[in-house]
């Protein structure tokens, strides 16, 4: 028998297509109006069985109903996995000895969650033989990046899907879709959008996209206004040993419920605000607002104790290192030699990061007033102006003579110049 050519060539296409395209897809899912939109989109474009992967980070949403929602979309399989426990000790913790901020301001909060969402991602993949994984970022943001880049690099084979980059729908038209295909709209709780875990929150879109106007009161949830922090101030000390916190006011705590009350703490004292200008890896100059409470405490009691245990040599290279280790993990370099390269050195200085730090937090101001360590170099005896000082003076005249040596001989050359040349 020879071949028959169907009757319907434009069938024949479409099936032919759906033979190819159809595959099983890990998506990232928040619950949210484009991730629901995104397992239709799925399904209709890459006739994908999708399966969905939702995971605490500690923003505090309700996963079960993330579950409830995600099967009735059809996905055919949910995954919702506590991992709070691995994003403090495995992401916030080398955070914290390297003083993780972005442009000196931001403490990484969103960007440390991608590299753990995108591991789990591939990690469900595998387990469940998929040939792809999906999440919802735009083409606009750094999370694609952060997203793309650690797939990639761990699981080459895996097709990565971003249908809200693909489909280039406006708000408006991912409504109309969203009803036709029968994916539930509520109503938008905030007028932002927000992404947050236990190390911050990030507040975008409308009033704060205008970097001359103030953010207002209902764009925070974790912080108070300072002017309605209370009208005393609150000391709190917190214990390090080797460059994490243990514990709060003497209480040892496990890392998320340190983390958790110091939240509770600072937020109430109007601490953790931060408003600034970022450049986003994408090139785009935006006005970035964060809560970040314990994040802000912590980080500047561990940088205060790291000067009083580490020699200005060690502190100034750290510095640099610091800058470099938090510029690989906001550009989503995660994955990267170098981070491990930059950790091993930050390691080596946090043996002797140990002690205790007291803050004083006050109407929206932080400050350490105190600090004590084991490990200590520095010396009373030394710095003291008193009459007990064991500094000799007279070492002061031979170290000035060297260190100002080559500024005295280029100014006097230079002056004698100017007399040649008149």
């Amino acid at each position: 028998m020879g071949y028959k050519r169907p009757k319907d060539i434009k069938t024949f296409h479409i099936r032919a297509e759906q033979i190819l395209t159809s595959m099983k897809v890990v998506l990232a899912y928040s619950g949210g109006l484009d991730t629901s939109v995104a397992i239709k989109w799925l399904q209709e474009k890459y006739q994908a069985e999708v399966v969905t992967l939702t995971l605490d980070l500690g923003q505090e949403e309700d996963l079960k109903a993330a579950e409830e929602k995600s099967l009735m979309l059809g996905s055919v399989k949910h995954y919702g996995l506590d991992v709070r426990e691995a994003f403090v000790r495995g992401y916030v913790f080398p955070s914290i000895r390297a003083n993780g901020l972005y442009e000196g301001k931001y403490p990484l909060s969103t960007a440390l969650g991608r590299p753990l969402i995108a591991s789990k991602l591939v990690e469900v993949a595998e387990k469940e033989g998929a040939q792809a994984v999906a999440h919802g970022c735009t083409g606009k943001g750094n999370d694609q990046v952060r997203l793309d880049v650690t797939v990639r690099a761990l699981n080459p084979a895996l097709k990565i899907i971003a249908p809200v980059r693909e489909w280039g729908l406006t708000r408006d038209q991912e409504m109309v879709y969203a009803r036709e295909k029968g994916v539930p709209v509520s109503p938008k709780k905030s007028i932002y959008s927000t992404d947050q875990n236990l190390w911050g929150r990030s507040i975008e879109s409308g009033v704060l996209e205008d970097p001359t106007v103030e953010p207002p009161a209902d764009a925070f949830e974790w912080v108070v206004r300072p002017e309605d922090a209370p009208d005393r101030p609150t000391y709190l000390k917190l214990a390090f040993e080797d460059g994490l916190p243990v514990s709060l006011d003497g209480v040892e705590l496990d890392p998320m419920t340190l983390i958790v009350k110091l939240n509770s703490i600072a937020g109430t004292n109007g601490v953790g605000i931060i408003d600034h200008i970022e450049d986003r890896l994408v090139g785009i100059k935006s006005r970035e607002v964060y809560e970040c409470p314990a994040a802000t405490v912590i980080l500047e009691a561990h940088r205060e104790l790291e000067k009083l245990v580490l020699t200005r040599h060690e502190l100034n290279f750290k510095r640099t290192v610091d800058s470099a280790w938090s510029e690989l993990v906001y550009t989503g370099l995660w994955v990267d030699p170098l981070r491990n390269d930059l950790e091993a050195f930050v390691q080596s200085t946090q043996n002797r990061v140990t002690g205790t730090v007291t803050v004083k937090l006050y109407k929206g101001g932080l400050r350490v007033v105190g600090r004590t360590s084991p490990y200590s170099i520095y010396d009373t005896k030394l710095a003291t102006y008193s009459s007990e000082s064991t500094y000799n003076q007279k070492l002061a005249e031979g170290f000035i003579e060297i260190w100002g040596l080559q500024s005295r001989v280029s100014a006097m050359r230079n002056k004698l110049q100017k007399v040649t040349a008149s």
